[in-house]
């Protein structure tokens, strides 16, 4: 992870810890492949997972690590995701890195994973928002005294004024994770977690990254996710795998997770997310 906001707790005492890899500001370039070098040692592969909205020197920094290092046993993966749903990513990838699949296959599951996470906030104001698209009339709205708007930016965009519509939610069990930012409403936990139906509500630390993602603090970021770790092996394992012919790895989708070449699959082969039953 590139900052410790976005490390959450584990969920069992299987779950290992992540690590985080500092900004340039806070370490030096000799340091940084130092530490990569040992985490290799350690663990045989890294996988780095950072949110889109990182500093351009800071994901510098990581790409410069692993081209000095020249191994593809380092996966560098950008998300999409909103701050807190790339921390829900990175913590079902280190449940899954206890089980029997190998570092191609966790690597290349975030993107699978990804589909299943529903992030989104409760914003006060959508005017500085660029991650989700704004109609002009949200925008004027957001200038009305009070006005609120639920967003979901993955697995699709929606935005809708809170009193006046509501957002599709997952049609399978998930657990809802609520990052408060300053925002008191209680329409998360009171209106969105009943709606979805979710299983149970956990809290979390509002991460650093989340106010400059949503172009606000005044907000309620949230994900709601398949918190039961054997659902995500059968989802994983259900994925054919492949093997990659750049590197050798294994993987599953179209591209490799590790050395993030393409996979050419034959024209036959048409293989998207597995559903979930609810």
């Amino acid at each position: 992870m590139t900052g410790p906001g976005l490390v959450l707790p584990p969920q069992d005492q299987q779950t290992p810890p992540a690590v985080v890899l500092r900004a340039p500001g806070e370490q030096s370039l000799d340091q940084a492949i130092a530490d990569m070098q040992l985490l290799l040692e350690q663990h045989g592969h890294v996988i780095a997972v950072y949110p889109s909205g990182i500093p351009a020197a800071h994901e510098r920094r990581l790409h410069t690590v692993r081209s000095v290092l020249e191994s593809d046993r380092i996966a560098l993966l950008k998300s999409d995701l909103p701050p807190l749903g790339v921390a829900v990513l990175v913590r079902q990838l280190r449940q899954l890195s206890v089980c029997d699949f190998s570092a191609g296959v966790i690597a290349s599951a975030a993107r699978l994973l990804s589909h299943y996470v529903y992030a989104g906030a409760l914003l006060n104001s959508v005017t500085r928002l660029d991650r989700v698209p704004v109609g002009l009339k949200s925008h004027a709205k957001s200038w009305l005294p009070g006005s609120q708007f639920g967003v979901l930016a993955n697995p699709g965009p929606q935005l809708v004024r809170i009193g006046t519509g509501e957002l599709a939610g997952p049609r399978f069990a998930t657990d809802l994770l609520v990052a408060r930012g300053q925002s008191q409403s209680e329409w998360v936990t009171g209106t969105l977690a009943p709606a979805w139906q979710v299983r149970a509500v956990h809290e979390a630390v509002l991460p650093d990254e989340s106010p400059g993602w949503w172009g606000t603090s005044k907000m309620i970021e949230f994900a709601a996710f398949l918190p039961d770790v054997s659902l995500i092996h059968q989802l994983v394992s259900s994925v054919r795998r492949e093997v990659c012919t750049w590197c050798g790895n294994e993987l599953i989708g179209d591209r490799c997770g590790l050395c993030n070449a393409p996979l050419n699959p034959p024209e036959t082969r048409t293989r998207g997310p597995a559903a979930l039953s609810p």
